[in-house]
């Protein structure tokens, strides 16, 4: 499953690297962000990201997460992809963040142990840019991955 969310956070840096943005993938390093570059407009930034399977219309990010970014002093951006649509929230702009303690996996492997940790509800209102799928229809790398995975199954 990690290897699936590394070529997601892959794709996403090829996207927008497509769009004037210059990144790389952080994902399999020790990093606590999945890509670091610059903007379209020169600026350092850092990113990370996440894929939920599930809508949410407030967007978790755990409070330790946000402040290695913002820590890093560079553009500290937070990247949710959900079945609704994709957010990029510029987390330098949000001001005034209330902490809401939240039962969370105590790593991200995706272990059933919760603990409950600190973290942020951001609203989608707060998103910079919003881009959101329209109802019942594919993604454009649903089918991509699909067929990645079949022969990735067919060769092992």
């Amino acid at each position: 499953m990690i290897e699936k969310i590394h070529n997601w956070e892959k794709a996403v840096v090829t996207l927008l690297n497509l769009d004037g943005w210059n990144l790389t993938h952080t994902g399999k390093g020790s990093e606590s962000w999945d890509a670091t570059g610059t903007t379209p407009k020169g600026q350092e930034c850092v990113i990370e990201m996440k894929f939920r399977k599930t809508y949410y219309d407030t967007k978790i990010l755990e409070k330790f997460k946000h402040d290695k970014l913002i820590e890093t002093g560079k553009v500290a951006l937070y990247l949710v992809n959900d079945p609704k649509g994709n957010y990029m929230f510029w987390l330098n702009n949000l001001k005034e963040l209330k902490t809401k303690d939240i039962y969370c996996p105590d790593t991200t492997l995706w272990t059933k142990k919760k603990v409950l940790k600190p973290c942020y509800l951001l609203e989608e209102k707060d998103a910079a840019i919003i881009n959101l799928n329209e109802e019942n229809k594919t993604g454009v790398w649903d089918s991509y991955f699909d067929i990645k995975e079949k022969i990735n199954k067919k060769n092992s």
